[in-house]
């Protein structure tokens, strides 16, 4: 009997940080009424960041 890997799943690591009431309770509302979720948000904004501000590969000049 052949057994059926599960496909390997990302590591994660949690990050913290500190936001205002006020803002993490209007973050929450609108990503919420847009049908979305708070981490999904966040992740796709810091890809987004890390892709537009990573260092660009240093190439050789012929």
């Amino acid at each position: 009997m052949s057994q059926i890997s599960k496909a390997e799943e990302p590591q994660v690591k949690r990050m913290n940080l500190n936001v205002p009431v006020e803002l993490h309770n209007s973050f929450k509302s609108v990503t919420a009424g847009q049908g979305l979720n708070m981490t999904d948000v966040l992740l796709e904004f810091i890809k987004s960041y890390v892709t537009k501000n990573a260092p660009k590969p240093k190439g050789r000049r012929k």
